[in-house]
C-alpha cells in the first residue's frame, strides 16, 4: 500500500508530465488531433453551428495549450536540475584534476630535485 506523501505527488505530476509530453511529440498525437479535428468541424453536418463548434474547440485547445506549457516547464525544469547535478560533477572532477596536477608537480619537482643531488655526487 503506497501512503500519501507530498513527494509521491509530485513524482506522480513528474511522471504524467514527462509521459503527456512525449505523447504530444508522437505520431500518435498528431492523428488523434487530426481526427479530432476532423471530427468536431463534421458536426456541422450533423445541424451544430459552426460559431458553437468553433467555440468549444477553441476553449478545448486553450485549455490544452494552457496544461501542455505547464508539463513543458515542468520538463524543463526536470533537465534544469539534471544539467545542476551534471555541473556540479564536472566542477568536482576539475578539482581533482587540479589537485592531482599539483601532486604530479610536486612529484616532477621532487625527481628533479634527486636528479640534481645524483648529479652533484657524481661530480664530487
Amino acid at each position: 500500500m503506497q501512503s500519501f506523501s507530498p513527494q509521491n505527488n509530485t513524482d506522480n505530476l513528474d511522471k504524467l508530465a514527462l509521459a503527456f509530453t512525449n505523447w504530444v511529440g508522437s505520431v500518435s498525437s498528431l492523428i488523434t488531433h487530426t481526427i479530432i479535428f476532423i471530427l468536431s468541424f463534421s458536426l456541422v453536418l450533423c445541424g451544430i453551428k459552426l460559431d458553437t463548434v468553433l467555440l468549444v474547440l477553441t476553449m478545448i485547445l486553450s485549455l490544452e495549450a494552457i496544461y501542455l506549457a505547464i508539463f513543458i516547464q515542468m520538463s524543463v525544469n526536470r533537465q534544469a536540475q539534471k544539467i545542476a547535478i551534471v555541473e556540479k560533477g564536472i566542477d568536482e572532477i576539475s578539482e581533482d584534476v587540479e589537485d592531482i596536477q599539483g601532486n604530479i608537480d610536486e612529484i616532477q619537482e621532487d625527481i628533479e630535485e634527486h636528479l640534481t643531488d645524483a648529479n652533484e655526487e657524481e661530480i664530487i
